[in-house]
């Protein structure tokens, strides 16, 4: 096997280490559903298997199906969420064996393939880049879910550095043109194809995300019940939720405090804040006199090196993300102080724009100029429209096969049980 090889080895390996880690935990509290918001941990165990033995087994390398007759229990757009417990899915040993014999043979399927041939999913090993980032997204899911659980003791922490408070607010971003999306990153995903220019007018973006104490002090001003700074959906939201403060917070004592992973702790207000939902995002931005960045507005500032007219793969530039530039792979639990990375800034000067928390724009999902689908519809282009908003960036719970300063996420705007903060900007020049 080759190095390219074993480092594709390698990421499984280790991908897969992380699923039996977030569910090592007791079986009940596997095949239980916390949340009609998100599947019992055993289904999404189970479903990534599934979609390896798909796209590397079958699709890949042509061999004939394991067990046919579960597709249609781990197919994600068959059944709703809420609706999974009801089926009929493996239990956690079985889930785990299933698994483990896909597996095998997929690293058999490794040793063997050629990933220099004409076959798009062979090359560049971009089927094992899909199914690798795949389960790393539901490693990220699980996690949510183990959140929402409320136990403690099942997701292990870490230490980060500390913060620094000195920097400027904002960072300015001249107006101009820049390559928007990749042509050129073999495992992007195909909403974040092709390269376009992007032409933009000059605007201000935060250096950092907005943290908790700047978000506690819209709490404090009446923000929640003012419905000057909502739009009118975000107001029948915040009213039909009884929404007062980010999901996990209660205020108790004259203080904030959060429910962590089954720990209540007070609320670190250095840190960005987590658990808001893009109306929540949009209303905090209309109180503080700003608005929530464009996505191409977020990817300029993100991954754009003006000086040699070309986007870098992660803001600070090509190296791998290490732990003195950002929060990625679950080094903690929770995000890093605001400033603890400088050495990961952009060429524009923004800092933790990967990592930490999942930024939510002010942009719907749509496609790129261009757009193929590849390898198939439902990853992406059935999700185009008016109902979804992007979130850039990855959290501290994103793996870095996951995250690049062109990768996009996108959910419903109501979501907050995901990993989810944001940064303010606006429009002027300097």
């Amino acid at each position: 096997m080759n190095d390219f090889k074993e480092r594709i080895a390698a990421e499984l390996i280790a991908v897969r280490d992380r699923s039996l880690t977030y569910t090592a935990a007791d079986d009940d509290l596997l095949v239980r559903q916390h949340s009609p918001l998100m599947s019992p941990l055993v289904w999404d165990l189970a479903h990534v298997g599934n979609y390896e033995e798909l796209w590397v087994l079958r699709e890949a390398a042509g061999i004939d199906p394991l067990r046919p007759e579960i597709d249609d229990i781990y197919d994600a757009f068959k059944t709703p969420r809420k609706d999974r417990p009801s089926l009929p899915i493996l239990g956690p040993a079985e889930a785990r064996r299933y698994i483990e014999g896909v597996r095998g043979r997929v690293l058999d399927v490794l040793d063997t393939i050629d990933l220099e041939g004409p076959d798009p999913l062979h090359r560049d090993g971009f089927v094992f880049g899909l199914v690798i980032q795949h389960e790393h997204q539901h490693d990220e899911t699980m996690l949510a879910t183990l959140q929402l659980s409320g136990q403690l003791g099942l997701v292990g922490d870490g230490d980060l550095p500390p913060g620094r408070s000195a920097g400027p607010e904002e960072v300015f971003v001249p107006a101009g043109a820049f390559l928007m999306g990749t042509g050129t990153l073999p495992w992007a995903y195909d909403n974040e194809r092709p390269a376009h220019r992007v032409d933009l007018p000059a605007y201000w973006i935060d250096r950092l995300p907005v943290g908790n104490r700047a978000y506690a002090a819209f709490i404090e001003d009446g923000g929640y019940d003012d419905p000057r700074w909502w739009s009118a959906e975000g107001w029948q939201w915040r009213w039909r939720s009884g929404a007062f403060a980010p999901l996990f917070w209660v205020r108790d004592g004259g203080a904030w405090w959060r429910t962590r992973f089954g720990r209540t702790e007070p609320v670190p207000m250095d840190e960005p804040v987590q658990h808001v939902c893009w109306y929540e995002a949009d209303a905090y931005a209309r109180w503080a006199g700003k608005r929530l960045p464009t996505e191409a507005e977020w990817e300029k500032a993100c991954g754009w090196d003006p000086r040699i007219g070309r986007a870098r793969r992660y803001p600070w530039g090509e190296q791998a993300p290490g732990s003195d530039r950002a929060n990625l792979g679950h080094r903690a639990a929770h995000p890093a102080p605001l400033g603890a990375y400088p050495a990961g800034a952009s060429a524009y000067g923004a800092e933790q724009m990967v990592g930490d928390v999942w930024e939510w724009t002010a942009s719907w999902f749509q496609p790129y100029p261009g757009f193929r689908s590849f390898p198939y519809k439902e990853y992406s282009e059935v999700f185009f429209g008016r109902e979804y908003r992007v979130l850039r960036g990855g959290s501290w719970a994103a793996d870095p096969a996951a995250v690049r300063t062109t990768f996009r996420n996108w959910d419903y705007p109501i979501r907050r049980q995901i990993f989810t903060g944001f940064r303010c900007a606006r429009s002027g020049p300097a």
